[in-house]
C-alpha cells in the first residue's frame, strides 16, 4: 500500500515573541529560525518516520529545493512535486510565545498553482487500496478527490485551515481528523461545546465517515458507528506546538493504515505528538518510529 501525501510545502519563518502582535502594535522578536513547513510536509515526514511508504506531491518555486531535501532525507519520495520558475513557494510567518503557543499567517505561493494536468498525472500512479492525505494549503481539492474516489484511493482529509468549501468534500471522506475550532467551524457552533457533543454531531452528519477529535490538553476522541474512544494527552512541557497536530495525524493514520486498531493508533499518536512538542520547528520536531514505539 501506498500513502499519497498531495499538500503543502512551505518555509516557516518562526519569530520568538513575549506575546502574539495586537493589532496596531509594533513589537521587536527575541529571535528568527527558518525552517522546513507546511501541513503537507509535515504530515508526509510524520507518515514516513512512522513507517509508511510515502510519496508527496505539490509545488515549490526555485527557492524551495531545501524543502526537497528535507522530505528525501525522511524516507518520502518527492517524484510528483513540480518546481515552478515564475511564483514563490508558499511561506508561512509563524509567531511563537513563551508558553510555545503559536499562531500563523500563510502565503499560499507555489501550492496554489496545483494543476488539474499535474493530479492526473500523479494519480495513474496509484491504484484501489492506497491512500490519499490532504489538508487545505493547496488548490483543486474537488477535482483531486473526485478523480482519487474514481481510482478507489481511501481518502483522509485534515480541514486545516477550514472553510465552507471542504463541506463538499465530506460524503467522499474516509477519514476526518481535525480539531476542535475546526468541528465548531463544521457544526456552526461555538469551539467551548461539549467536545464528545461535537464528535457525535459530527458523526451524524456523515456516518460513513472515521472521526478523529483531536482536543489540545484533554487528548482525542475517536467516532465511528457506535464506537466511541477517548484517548488522554500526556503531560510534558512544551517548546513549541507547530507541528503536534500533523504528527499526530501522521502517526495515527500509519497504525490504522498498517492494520491496528483505532485504540492503539490513538496511544501511537499521541506519544509521537507528546515528544514533537518538545523540540523546536515544524518537521525537525517529529519523531522516528523506533523512538515513540521505545517510548510508548
Amino acid at each position: 500500500m501506498k500513502v499519497l501525501c498531495f499538500g503543502s510545502l512551505n518555509i516557516d519563518y518562526v519569530y520568538l515573541v513575549p506575546h502574539f502582535v495586537n493589532a496596531g502594535e509594533t513589537l521587536a522578536s527575541k529571535s528568527l529560525n527558518v525552517y522546513s513547513g507546511g501541513k503537507g510536509l509535515n504530515q508526509s515526514i510524520a507518515l514516513s518516520k512512522a513507517g509508511l511508504e510515502v510519496y508527496h506531491a505539490g509545488a515549490i518555486g526555485n527557492e524551495g529545493l531545501f524543502l526537497l531535501e528535507e522530505l528525501k532525507n525522511s524516507g518520502v519520495n518527492t517524484q510528483y512535486v513540480k518546481i515552478l520558475n515564475e511564483i514563490k513557494t508558499g511561506h508561512a510567518i509563524i509567531q511563537k510565545n513563551d508558553e510555545g503557543n503559536n499562531c500563523i499567517l500563510l502565503y499560499g505561493g507555489a501550492n496554489q498553482k496545483i494543476s488539474k494536468s499535474q493530479i492526473d498525472e500523479t494519480l495513474k500512479n496509484f491504484s484501489e487500496g492506497d491512500a490519499l492525505v490532504i489538508q487545505n494549503e493547496i488548490n483543486e481539492l474537488p477535482y483531486l478527490v473526485e478523480n482519487a474516489k474514481k481510482h478507489g484511493l481511501k481518502i483522509v482529509l485534515n480541514p486545516s485551515p477550514m472553510d465552507d468549501t471542504l463541506l463538499q468534500l465530506l460524503p467522499s471522506t474516509d477519514y476526518l481528523i481535525l480539531n476542535e475550532i475546526e468541528a465548531a467551524q463544521f457544526l456552526k457552533t461555538n469551539s467551548n461545546e461539549d467536545p464528545v457533543k461535537m464528535i457525535k454531531d459530527l458523526s451524524k452528519k456523515i456516518p460513513s465517515t472515521k472521526i478523529v477529535l483531536t482536543i489540545g490538553k484533554e487528548g482525542s476522541l475517536y467516532a465511528y458507528e457506535e464506537t466511541l474512544l477517548k484517548q488522554d494527552a500526556e503531560k510534558v512541557i512544551a517548546v513549541d506546538t507547530t507541528a503536534a497536530g500533523d504528527t499526530y495525524t501522521g502517526y495515527f493514520l500509519a497504525g490504522i493504515l498498517n492494520g491496528e486498531t483505532p485504540e492503539w493508533s490513538m496511544k501511537f499518536a499521541t506519544k509521537a505528538s507528546a515528544i514533537s512538542v518538545t523540540r523546536n520547528g515544524a518537521a525537525p520536531s517529529i519523531p522516528e518510529r523506533q523512538e515513540v514505539l521505545k517510548q510508548l
